[in-house]
């Protein structure tokens, strides 16, 4: 017999996001769409105890929840006609408005995330409230791991959830795909916040786990949809070829025991076979319609980057020059730290590390702030370098920094083997 918190907390990482989505296309309320699916997740947990798991939870989910949110809009709709019928003599008379099909509202949910994605990238929101609304209501993240990530206090991201809210209900934000020139305005940003899922379904910002599968598969999806939205754009296919070749990876990204596994020390026969020729001939497609002129941009630069992983049969046999050049392009089309970082560590595969220390050396001293993601690189290339000691302070910088207990592990680790290698 399933162990139901087990299951409701499985069931809730699968289908919050969908869940969420539908109920807003039903309400056309982000907050009350939220408020319906946690008082369905409520009552999952103080019924299925006693009851058991149920043969479908995530039906079990979407039909308690639409039930409750059919309640609230009769009790809302029956406060307006009473409202009506006391302003209004021909209210009186019995003429009444006819409650909409709620359940042919909320039971159509195809692409219902990929909406709602949209609809978190609306204009009237900022870029730092579009990104947090995203990770809530589609990468499903609590309150406090979202305020990690951004390194703000949790109230500080609890009133920016709220206020973001609030702005889409003052703007009347509806749950529809936008087309024409506000669907390509909007696509840059909606392509940012699927790249976004990814990389917290690829390596988690907190908890103890190491990957979130879900997360991945859900963003993989999401961007063969937005392929099929913006045919005619390169970025969207290199977007898809990178999440699928990256995404290829996973299996191999962990151990039986499920310890994180560096990319050099993955088996590549556990790599997807299937996404990665999915992924090559998703960046073929980019590569078609760039010959006619069109740019390209950062996805399919980073896609090109994953795709010489994919192709090299060992880690050994990767073109680190070819990778190096190409971080060379990427740094120029979309500057950053975590471009730079990654630059690094290509330059130091393809020259030497003190080629790759050169990088890290020209970034800013507050780079990446409290990220563990500069100070393990440096380890890395200190490692190789064979300043073992100081190779073993960076490693556990990096370990002090991160908030995920597998990555904690496993920077120890390299911070113990380093240490005991300069003893």
């Amino acid at each position: 017999m399933a162990d139901p918190a087990d299951a409701i907390t499985k069931v809730w990482r699968l289908e919050s996001a969908r869940l969420v989505g539908a109920l807003v296309r039903m309400t056309r309320d982000v907050e009350l769409a939220e408020d319906l699916a946690q008082d369905a997740l409520v009552a999952a947990l103080e019924q299925w105890p006693g009851t058991g798991v149920p043969d479908n939870p995530a039906a079990w989910l979407m039909t308690t929840a639409k039930r409750r949110g059919i309640d609230h809009i009769r009790r809302a709709e029956t406060l307006r006609r009473k409202t009506d019928e006391l302003g209004h003599a021909a209210q009186a008379a019995g003429e009444v408005s006819p409650m909409p099909d709620l359940d042919a509202q909320v039971d159509h949910i195809e692409d219902d995330v990929l909406r709602l994605i949209f609809l978190c990238c609306h204009p009237a929101l900022t870029p730092e409230s579009r990104a947090a609304l995203t990770l809530r209501l589609v990468g499903g993240l609590t309150t406090t791991e979202i305020a990690r990530g951004f390194l703000v206090p949790d109230a500080t991201m609890g009133q920016r959830i709220s206020r973001a809210k609030r702005t889409l209900a003052e703007a009347g934000a509806q749950l529809e795909l936008p087309t024409g020139t506000e669907r390509t305005e909007r696509l840059d940003d909606v392509m940012a916040v699927v790249y976004l899922v990814f990389t917290e379904g690829y390596v988690a910002t907190a908890g103890d786990d190491w990957t979130r599968p879900d997360l991945v598969a859900e963003a993989i999806r999401l961007a063969r949809l937005l392929a099929g939205l913006a045919p005619d754009q390169p970025e969207v296919h290199g977007l898809q070829a990178l999440l699928e070749l990256q995404g290829s990876r996973l299996p191999a990204r962990t151990d039986a025991a499920g310890a994180p596994v560096l990319l050099d020390d993955q088996d590549r026969d556990r790599w997807d076979a299937l996404l990665i020729r999915r992924g090559l001939a998703a960046l073929a497609r980019a590569e078609e319609i760039a010959a006619r002129g069109v740019p390209v941009g950062r996805y399919y630069l980073q896609a090109a980057i994953a795709a010489e992983h994919a192709r090299a049969a060992t880690a050994a046999a990767t073109d680190w020059t070819r990778i190096a050049r190409l971080y060379d392009v990427l740094a120029a089309a979309a500057p950053g730290p975590v471009v730079e970082v990654n630059r690094a560590v290509a330059h130091g595969r393809a020259a030497g590390p003190d080629a790759g220390l050169a990088v890290l050396a020209a970034l800013p001293a507050d780079a990446l702030r409290d990220s563990p993601l500069l100070p393990s690189v440096r380890g890395d290339l200190l490692e190789r370098a064979g300043r073992h000691t100081d190779a073993a302070a960076a490693f556990s910088e990096a370990a002090a920094r991160t908030r995920n207990a597998d990555e904690r592990a496993l920077l120890e680790r390299r911070a113990a083997a380093a240490s005991g290698r300069a003893g």
